[in-house]
């Protein structure tokens, strides 16, 4: 038996309204609504030419909103296959061209990439120490004056060369916008 189809909705831009099909895998969490609207709030609502990196794309929501924002693309990676799979049918429901679904490994992805993007999306599974390796090395992809958005089961503070920008919590998620403190030098 087939595991049933869970739904989120995009909630702007060209595709408002439009409604992703995902499985129900264990972990997977989508960015509910209530945390989708600020954070576009905190980027701005017009993502016009923009390139984004949903890292840990599950659901793919945050990457195939900003393209409905307007952006000019959205690398989504993605490792599991059945997740993978529905990254793919949504991007050919939405006749989404500019969205790359990439199936692999985060860190061998970032490892083989070299592309600046201008937001970076991160929402890694919780409770296995995937900030404490990403944080670090996340600067050598974000273009200057780019903006990091993460998501984690925690309050992130100021550190490892990353400024707090903006935060908030809905349930058990702490979402946060972080600028890289180099890009004022």
């Amino acid at each position: 038996m087939q595991s049933p189809k869970s739904r989120v909705r995009i909630g702007a831009g060209q595709w408002r309204s439009r409604v992703l099909r995902f499985p129900d895998v264990p972990g997977l969490r989508p960015t509910p609504d209530r945390v989708r609207e600020p954070l576009f709030n905190w980027l701005g609502q017009n993502l016009e030419g923009l390139s984004c990196l949903d890292l840990f794309s599950g659901t793919g929501v945050l990457g195939f909103e900003a393209i409905s924002r307007g952006a000019a693309q959205a690398v989504m990676v993605e490792q599991a296959l059945p997740v993978y799979q529905s990254l793919l049918e949504n991007k050919k429901l939405l006749n989404a061209d500019t969205a790359e679904i990439i199936r692999a490994d985060s860190m061998q992805f970032l490892a083989a990439n070299r592309q600046r993007f201008d937001v970076i999306f991160l929402d890694p599974p919780f409770n296995q120490g995937w900030l404490s390796r990403l944080l670090p090395s996340m600067h050598e992809h974000l273009a200057a004056d780019g903006a990091l958005y993460v998501e984690a089961e925690f309050t992130l503070q100021d550190g490892d060369g990353w400024q707090v920008m903006k935060h908030g919590k809905a349930g058990n998620v702490f979402f946060h916008l972080l600028k890289s403190m180099d890009a004022d030098e």
